[in-house]
């Protein structure tokens, strides 16, 4: 069998196919969450962890080689609150906001959700966690949460404020005899193996007694069985039944962590920060800066003779006592709140933000790239002149010279070739401030239409709406309506070159038609769209969102569901065009599309299949809007958030991105963008491995074509259509049967009928 493997295998080398190392496989998540702001970081035998607001990833200190660790392979969540490791053993315990817990060993992932489920009133978040022996002990909002890490199940809780009351616990140690809890109410001990520790009364206050100032403890250590307290900036240290200051130095004390007996201080003062290492005896050894690594230190270890820092602001870095090396997965800045547009095999993403009611949030975070599986960013961090653009919120891309427009709620309009070179546009513009802000430049959506004009969304100007035209030239126009605010937003051109715009504060949505010109007023036409009869027939006046299909039909998402605007050719006719308000069939009822929904963002795959994202996660509904073809949640996928702010596709690769509020995840759909050709078919994966179950792609075929696999003498194994270019096959035959080894032809007839061998499959069964 191993030499007809190896038979095939080499076969497979005559057989014309395309590298898919990068392609990320049909059906599969991937998450891209910001791992640039490290809070924390921590060590098991064989590797080092690092902790961020959203995920995990841990680095193999042998090579630095980095594996990321989210809930797209496996943990339960977004959004870590405290992680700790198992002293000299594998295991580490993920606290979330949410009071959800994982434990990770043997790179599977145990979860625990008693605490998050349960109805204690309080605040439940996990603030830290400290483990002995096989209990892990989480100081919470409300007290201590005991785990046994043997069965993996919620052991006791501990509510020791004063007369039985709730308190925050801030963190937990011992010495060997006694368990130490830092609160609000002060510090706090009792013994490790003491009958009834829920009892409050079983607990004793240390603070304001023998040397230890009376108040809050933020944080604790013990080294050498001797307790560690942060209180403000000092540490104090217990020796015996005493205490004493051990240290302080003027800087603020961010963390204060004992590794392999070094006592490690995480400080900062102004917009410096520094690793103080002291000895267990509290003398001096070393002090560890570095202006671009160690910026805002949260955290550090030290593990086979090197430092690990965890910084809020440079990531993760170690420190060999001679240089430093940085070391963080690839990602992007931060999570995106803006738009997002896919073009020319890379995603852009505004990460700016603007308030519910209409004002910037003062977001400096830029815009993004997704390339080649890398990601690069734009803002003042990096080019200092975009550090006058706060809240990029919208972007647009010009085909031609694959330059990029994005929007700034309060900056203006910026431009960025592909050289990297940027121009600003405000007050040397048409650009106009707000009428009732002179300083803030509100530019609030954009759009390329086919004649590579840029029209853009003025918010608050008296003339909203510009355009750019490819001369140079630019030209305005006024809505003539009465509008709060002159508030516009998110423009769609669609195939008649109409302008649809978004009217933000419950104003609904307006078509603009220039007419034959756009330097003629005369033929200007315009049309307001809102809810009710005769109006426009929207769901609701609060329109979120607006994206055209592949009939030119519009689809309008509002706080009450969706519209549907089918008629666009005869929006300035006599006969009018209103929405309708399609009807889907769900279980055994039907009703109004999303009626119940906020829908936020709407996206259009390659076989005109629309992803709608919702405060309560993402559904994927037919073309004609008449079925729902399936729903991811939290509950029954990877998604990071049921809170879906933005999505763009992919087209030629069927990769949707959703923009959720944890964060930007991906999934491979099955749809691509059509072409009228089979041009640069791919098969992946090919050849087709021992034990692969998952599906198998054919991409770049002609749209809707009919794709048949046969056997090498023409014998039918499986037909299919294509969804837009993609053809997808789960490697049985049309019984449901697995193939058996070999080389299998694709054969594909287009409109035409006209069948082609387009390209081979190989496979490869045990």
């Amino acid at each position: 069998m191993l030499q007809r493997i190896l038979a095939f295998y080499c076969v497979a080398l005559t057989v014309p196919f395309a590298s898919t190392a990068q392609l990320q496989p049909i059906g599969q998540w991937r998450d891209h969450l910001p791992y640039q702001q490290v809070t924390g970081v921590t060590c098991t035998n064989g590797s080092i962890w690092a902790v961020t607001p959203y995920s995990l990833f841990s680095v193999d200190p042998a090579d630095n080689s980095i594996e990321r660790w989210s809930r797209t392979n496996g943990l339960s969540e977004t959004g870590i609150s405290a992680v700790a490791a198992e002293p000299n053993g594998q295991r580490i315990i993920i606290g979330y906001n949410n009071s959800n817990i994982d434990v990770l060993v043997d790179n599977k992932v145990i979860n625990i959700d008693a605490l998050k489920n349960a109805g204690l009133s309080g605040d439940k978040t996990i603030r830290a966690v400290y483990i002995h022996q096989s209990l892990a002990y989480l100081a919470t909002g409300m007290g201590i949460v005991v785990i046994n890490l043997d069965k993996y199940e919620i052991k006791e809780t501990y509510i020791i404020g004063l007369n039985g009351a709730k308190v925050k616990v801030n963190a937990i140690t011992g010495d060997g005899s006694y368990l130490y809890a830092a609160t609000e109410e002060g510090l706090k001990k009792a013994p490790v193996n003491g009958a009834n520790l829920a009892d409050f009364r079983n607990w004793q206050l240390v603070s304001g007694a023998n040397g230890l100032p009376a108040g809050r403890v933020r944080s604790l250590a013990s080294v050498q069985n001797n307790v560690i307290a942060l209180k403000n900036d000092s540490l104090w240290l217990q020796t015996g039944n005493n205490w004493s200051l051990f240290y302080r130095d003027g800087w603020t004390i961010n963390n204060c962590t004992v590794s392999n007996n070094r006592i490690l201080l995480s400080e900062s003062n102004n917009n410096t920060g520094r690793v103080v290492v002291l000895a267990a005896t509290g003398a001096f050894e070393q002090s560890i800066q570095n202006a671009q690594l160690i910026r805002s230190p949260r955290q550090a270890i030290y593990f086979q003779n090197e430092y690990w820092i965890a910084d809020t602001i440079a990531g993760l870095s170690n420190f060999n006592g001679s240089g430093f090396n940085r070391l963080l997965p690839d990602a992007p800045y931060s999570i995106a709140t803006g738009k997002m547009q896919a073009a020319n095999s890379t995603l852009w993403v505004a990460a700016g933000n603007v308030t519910s009611t209409w004002e910037p949030g003062n977001n400096k975070n830029g815009l993004y790239a997704l390339s080649d599986n890398s990601w690069s960013y734009f803002n003042g961090a990096r080019f200092s002149i975009l550090d006058t653009l706060p809240d990029l919120v919208t972007v647009a891309v010009d085909p031609a010279t694959e330059s990029v427009w994005a929007g700034s709620f309060g900056g203006g309009l910026v431009n960025i070739k592909k050289d990297n070179t940027i121009s600003i546009f405000k007050q040397n513009s048409v650009i106009q401030p707000a009428y009732f802000n002179a300083a803030s430049y509100r530019v609030s959506g954009l759009a390329m239409d086919a004649d590579h004009n840029l029209w853009i969304a003025n918010y608050g100007s008296l003339n909203p709406v510009h355009v750019k035209k490819p001369d140079g030239s630019w030209r305005s126009f006024i809505i003539p309506f009465a509008l709060p605010e002159q508030a516009v937003s998110q423009i769609v051109i669609d195939d008649n070159n109409q302008k649809w715009m978004i009217l933000p504060r419950n104003n609904g949505l307006v078509c603009f038609n220039h007419g034959q010109s756009i330097d003629n007023p005369g033929d200007d036409q315009w049309k307001l769209y809102r809810s009710g009869k005769g109006n426009g027939n929207l769901p609701d006046n609060d329109v979120r969102c607006i994206a055209k299909d592949k009939n030119n039909f519009i689809w309008v998402g509002t706080r009450k569901g969706i519209g549907i605007i089918q008629c666009t050719q005869q929006v300035f006719t006599n006969h009018g065009c209103e929405a309708v308000l399609p009807i889907v069939q769900k279980d055994n009822f039907a009703g109004y599309l999303f009626s119940d929904e906020q829908v936020q963002t709407i996206a259009v795959d390659g076989a005109d299949r629309k992803w709608v994202g919702t405060q309560n996660g993402v559904w994927l509904i037919s073309a004609d809007g008449e079925k729902i073809l399936y729903r991811f949640t939290e509950s029954n996928s990877p998604l990071l958030s049921n809170d879906v702010r933005e999505m763009a596709i992919d087209g030629k690769t069927g990769e949707i991105f959703f923009a959720t509020a944890k964060g930007i995840c991906s999934f491979r759909s099955t749809a691509t963008e059509p072409t009228e050709t089979h041009a640069d078919v791919l098969v992946f994966p090919n050849p087709v491995p021992p034990g692969y179950s998952g599906t198998i792609a054919i991409r770049g075929v002609a749209n809707n074509a009919i794709v048949k696999i046969t056997e090498m003498d023409g014998r039918l194994v499986y037909q299919t259509r294509a969804l837009g270019s993609q053809a997808i096959w789960n490697g049985k035959d049309y019984k449901g049967r697995s193939i058996s080894t070999g080389i299998y032809l694709v054969l594909v007839s287009d409109e035409d009928h006209q069948q082609k061998l387009v390209t081979k499959i190989v496979f490869v069964q045990k």
